[in-house]
């Protein structure tokens, strides 16, 4: 674990999916209102002391077309040219908090350095 901030990095699919609220009817939608909730968070304190610096949310398929690529608000957005895993683990490393629950991705992004969180944990967080 690094202390300090850190880097957020999120897999949208996978926190949306985790959530059975209808997301599948559109995943755009669904994709824009994850990253507007994100928006506060940069501000947050996490449970173990350390603070959230940015946040960056991987978007793949349908959902890209909810948030264009870039800046959004306190949110960083990028769009993965096919399956956002490969990406994530690429993004991943010391001073990342990765959340997910896709165990492969978990493996990848651990033995790259990062930290790593399941969905709920995030749902926890943006529910407060």
């Amino acid at each position: 674990m690094v202390d300090g901030p850190v880097l957020l990095l999120v897999d949208a699919a996978n926190v949306v999916g985790s959530r059975p609220d209808g997301w599948w009817r559109d995943r755009a939608d669904a994709a824009a209102r994850l990253v507007a909730r994100l928006s506060a968070l940069p501000r947050h304190a996490l449970r173990d002391g350390r603070s959230v610096g940015d946040v960056l949310v991987v978007l793949e398929g349908a959902a890209r077309a909810g948030v264009p690529e870039g800046r959004d608000g306190d949110v960083d957005v990028r769009h993965a040219p096919g399956s956002g895993d490969d990406l994530l683990a690429e993004l991943a490393g010391p001073g990342v908090l990765l959340v997910t629950a896709d165990r492969e991705l978990r493996s990848r992004a651990q033995a790259r350095g990062a930290d790593v969180a399941g969905p709920r944990w995030l749902w926890e967080l943006l529910d407060g």
